[in-house]
């Protein structure tokens, strides 16, 4: 916002204009005259014109204001001529209307110092809007300024946000892959377990005929065998639930990541854990199915050798070894907890 010219600046930009536009020296001091007399109400001296235009010699504007004044009296004066009227009368209305004339011009003066004075307050006043204007851009400039630093910062953070949302991203693609191997090592488990359920069965048909008084035992042995299956497959399911689960937490993890870095350290140890858990469990299955072989294997000698103390101590140490393993993966699941 530019201030207001005060009003030696604005003459001063008057009279450069009036240079611009009359190349003629006589003409230029006589406007120069008219502009100080009848629109800033200076009364105009030859000094003044020159110092003002600073063209020609000196006589020159003494020469022009001499012409000016001439003319202004001139002009201010009024003739009166009528053919009746004396001359005297007409000389005496001539100066009446001249009285008149300069009254009006002083009331006219007046009336323009007071416009002088009303539009050098609020010229004044509008210096005070153009300060304040000025003050209230300083306030503004300082604001932006500490806007555009936040939104710097915010674009700092937001770089670092997806930085981390990336890493989270490339960790959770791990840790996809992590599930889908112990899901395949799961699957590939149940199948061990079908086929040795198969084998079993198919064993205890060829040893029935010849282990008739082992049949209670051996029947009994199957039907806890089936049992251990039935958990087995039960703990796989189970499992399977707890992976299902695992990838849903992953998911919310995956959507935690880009509200919050930190969220995605505890779902990660979560993940780990329940990967650790898991992997009990597995090292559990893994026992229980070497538990059955050695039972199998116990249960083929018992049914070869037809000896009933063999059996029995065949399914003795068969079954303090199964009480073993089962101790084993408690103990793993408490350490995952």
């Amino acid at each position: 916002m530019s201030d207001v010219l005060s009003p030696d600046a604005a003459l001063a930009a008057e009279i450069e204009r009036l240079k611009a536009a009359i190349p003629k020296t006589r003409e230029l001091y006589r406007e120069v005259c008219a502009l100080l007399f009848f629109r800033y109400g200076i009364t105009p001296t030859a000094n003044r014109l020159y110092q003002l235009v600073r063209r020609g010699s000196m006589g020159t504007p003494t020469g022009v204001l001499g012409e000016f004044w001439a003319e202004l009296r001139e002009k201010s004066r009024v003739r009166i001529e009528h053919p009746d009227l004396p001359a005297d009368l007409g000389a005496a209305a001539g100066e009446l209307v001249a009285i008149l004339w300069s009254r009006a011009t002083a009331s006219a003066e007046a009336a323009l110092d007071a416009l002088r004075d009303e539009v050098e307050a609020q010229r004044v006043e509008a210096q005070q809007l153009v300060i304040a204007a000025r003050d209230e851009l300083g306030r503004v400039e300082s604001a932006l300024e500490q806007r555009t630093a936040a939104l710097l910062a915010a674009q700092v953070e937001i770089r670092e946000l997806d930085k981390a949302q990336a890493e989270g991203h490339a960790q959770r693609q791990a840790l996809e892959a992590e599930l889908a191997r112990i899901s395949a090592a799961l699957a590939a488990r149940d199948r061990e377990l079908v086929e040795v359920r198969e084998g079993f069965s198919r064993d205890l048909e060829k040893q029935r005929e010849a282990a008739e008084r082992a049949e209670d035992r051996l029947r009994a042995s199957e039907k806890r065998a089936l049992l251990e299956i039935d958990r087995e497959r039960s703990t796989a399911t189970k499992l399977q639930k707890e992976l299902d689960e695992a990838t849903h937490r992953a998911d919310r993890k995956d959507a935690d990541h880009r509200r919050a870095s930190e969220t995605i350290q505890a779902q990660l140890g979560d993940a780990r854990h329940q990967t650790g858990v898991l992997q009990g469990r597995l090292d559990a299955v893994q026992a229980e199915n070497l538990r059955l072989q050695a039972e199998m294997m116990a249960l083929r000698e018992a049914s070869q050798s037809g000896a009933p103390a063999a059996v029995r101590k065949t399914s003795r140490s068969t079954r303090s070894s199964r009480a073993v393993p089962t101790a084993k993966p408690a103990t793993r699941r408490k350490k995952a907890v």
